[in-house]
């Protein structure tokens, strides 16, 4: 859901008076929804257009037919409108703003809690792991690097493997440098370590007190592990090192798996921080990601929240099993909103969703005896679908089905020999089956909002298709809006 819009982020006034646009379908939902707020600090009027859906309603057609405000110092219209409502703005003389895009998300929409802060602020640093990096040629490193640079990494670590030879990893790191990348590179063997710092990397990890003074004769910032890794005594040997030397260094207590020391590991990060308030501390968070069978947004959330209490700088990420494909990306997010949440001595809650990836906080904004009163208004054969905590209403002029089976559903529905309705149900009620099944936001013609686990386009509300109406009442003909003549 939206937060609430900068036009309507001023406090409103009992003199205020919003009119509230909306289609014949909606009406009567968002007057009862209206009428549930009272009573509110401003006055407001619900207008029908004249469209069934209103979601189908664009500028145009507000502009065509909105020829009365009547006194309004507001309009309202709903979130799902395609167009230039700035244009209108101008054109009629009073902000018109987009709400939510749910009707029941309207309390909060002009609710203090629905402001959430701009989350464009971090001081967690993302060191992304291409692991694989002996195995892959220069050009695949790079275009790896591109990729974890879109979801958020800062530095680019390249992982040398054990006993396989890295002959092009100079030629890498030159490559990396020249693309305006930070290059770090991760070996436990000095030479290999040499090589990539003597190619210009940032970056050396790691070192322990038997080689810190082997970053003597290399620029790059050294990252310092003890060992074994339960022996805290020797990572304070290879910081006196490098403290005797002026050298700016990273210490990392290494985080193990859990069941083979991660309870333990986490102290030691609190012990380093105690015994070192100002040292940066670099978490390498791949044993816990990789090695757990669980969705990582999850796990990434609550280790940046440690991450976020200790103060800690750097993390070293890794997307190597195919459930932590999306792991920099959820660490970007997790940084942001820890570092907000922090700055706002709030708990993490209410600033996105994008970590809300498999559930939703409120995933069924309608009830199903809400449903079966919308149902009972239609009067035409084109099929809506909603999702309750009942299951899937599937319902036209014929009557209202419902069930949590789409199977069930469908030969109910006699659309057995129009192919393209039988193809656009099929899709539509596999989602409206996982929306319900997983306790997700449905809405018909819209894809699952999945947050940061997907890649997906965004979205301009601000253009309209060359019909001049959404883009799913274009790709779905059979949902006939009305005409706007």
């Amino acid at each position: 859901m939206r937060g609430l819009d900068p036009a309507l982020s001023r406090a409103t006034r009992l003199s205020d008076r919003l009119l509230f646009l909306t289609g014949k379908l909606a009406y009567a939902s968002l007057v009862r929804v209206l009428e549930s707020m009272q009573p509110t600090d401003f006055g407001y009027e619900v207008r029908n257009l004249g469209v069934n859906v209103a979601a189908l309603m664009t500028a145009d057609m507000v502009r065509r037919r909105l020829v009365d405000l009547r006194g309004a110092s507001q309009v309202v219209v709903p979130g799902r409108c395609r167009g230039d409502f700035d244009a209108l703005s101008r054109d009629f003389g009073v902000p018109f703003v987009r709400g939510p895009e749910e009707l029941k998300d309207l309390p909060e929409f002009f609710g203090g809690k629905a402001q959430r802060p701009v989350l464009d602020r971090y001081d967690c640093e993302i060191f992304a792991e291409i692991v694989d990096a002996p195995r892959l040629t220069v050009e695949a490193i790079l275009a790896r690097a591109e990729r974890y640079r879109r979801d958020g990494a800062d530095v680019i670590d390249l992982g040398f493997l054990p006993a396989t030879p890295f002959a092009h990893a100079a030629e890498a790191v030159h490559a990396l440098k020249a693309s305006g990348f930070r290059v770090s590179v991760d070996s436990l063997e000095i030479d290999d370590l040499s090589v990539g710092a003597s190619a210009g990397a940032d970056y050396v990890l790691s070192l322990t007190e038997a080689t810190a003074a082997s970053c003597d004769g290399i620029a790059a910032v050294p990252v310092l592990i003890p060992t074994p890794p339960d022996d805290l005594d020797s990572l304070d040997r290879a910081i006196e090192t490098l403290a005797r030397r002026n050298r700016r260094f990273y210490v990392d207590p290494i985080l193990e798996p859990i069941h083979h020391g991660f309870t333990a590991s986490l102290a030691r990060y609190r012990e380093v921080r105690r015994r070192y308030p100002e040292v940066p501390i670099l978490m390498g968070i791949g044993n816990l990601t990789e090695l757990t069978d669980a969705d990582t947004t999850g796990i990434n959330t609550v280790l940046f929240g440690v991450i976020s209490e200790l103060g800690i700088q750097a993390v070293l990420t890794t997307e190597v099993s195919p459930h932590a494909r999306r792991a920099v990306r959820e660490a970007d997010w997790a940084r942001r909103m820890m570092f907000a949440a922090r700055a706002m001595a709030a708990i993490p809650k209410g600033f996105s969703d994008e970590l809300l990836t498999v559930h939703d906080k409120k995933p069924f904004p309608d009830s199903a005896e809400e449903v079966a009163r919308l149902a009972q208004t239609i009067r035409d054969p084109n099929f809506r679908i909603q999702v309750s905590g009942a299951g899937i209403h599937v319902y036209n002029r014929d009557g209202l089905r419902t069930a949590t089976d789409a199977f069930e559903l469908f030969p109910t529905l006699g659309v057995e020999q129009d192919g393209a309705h039988a193809f656009y149900l099929g899709i539509e009620l596999a989602r409206a089956e996982i929306a319900w099944a997983l306790g997700k936001r449905y809405t018909q013609d819209e894809p699952l909002d999945w947050g940061c686990a997907v890649e997906r386009a965004p979205v301009d509300l601000t253009r309209q298709t060359e019909e001049g109406t959404t883009l799913a009442a274009r790709r779905h003909r059979h949902r006939k809006a009305d005409n706007d003549s």
